[in-house]
């Protein structure tokens, strides 16, 4: 069975790559609370592409901190694409960061706006817009926390390898 890589070893790959477009990043997190962060942190070098997150498992905390609109929240619900995209908005402006990742979903042990453990959220907010992505994860609440800060860095690598200027 082969081995998935850990959030971390996707870390290394994607601060190479911010490294590589001289970019930064900034992180907005909810389910995954603060590991998405952990992860990037625990790369050394990592303060010259990290600017800083933002850990925001209160619903008033993604509005204040984040600016993400309650219209929003009253109409989509936190755990949404929608969400997901505006914390990652919300957290590049209030960075400067390039580049932003959010994550927000349920992470168990119960279900949250109707909707069941594993849903899953991510954002990532760049200088070509902002992508999300709706994952369904099985697992334990650790699980679900460490699958999603690895799919939310593999899906940014996928971004930044797709904006580095082709060789030749």
């Amino acid at each position: 069975m082969r081995r998935r890589p850990t959030p971390d070893a996707v870390a290394v790959e994607a601060l190479a790559l911010l490294a590589d477009a001289q970019a930064t990043l900034g992180t907005a997190e909810s389910l995954t609370g603060g590991r998405l962060a952990a992860a990037v942190t625990s790369v050394p070098g990592a303060s010259a592409h990290f600017l800083g997150g933002f850990v925001t498992y209160a619903t008033g905390l993604k509005e204040s901190l984040l600016g993400v609109p309650h219209a929003l929240v009253e109409t989509y619900g936190v755990v949404s694409a929608e969400c997901a995209g505006a914390m990652a908005t919300g957290c590049r402006s209030a960075t400067g960061a390039s580049y932003a990742l959010s994550t927000t979903g349920v992470a168990g042990p119960d279900r949250q706006e109707g909707k069941p453990v594993g849903t899953v959220f991510v954002g990532i907010a760049g200088p070509d817009g902002v992508t999300t992505l709706t994952m369904e994860l099985v697992g334990d609440r650790h699980q679900v926390q460490e699958r999603a800060c690895r799919e939310a860095l593999s899906a940014l690598c996928g971004i930044l390898r797709r904006e580095q200027p082709p060789l030749g």
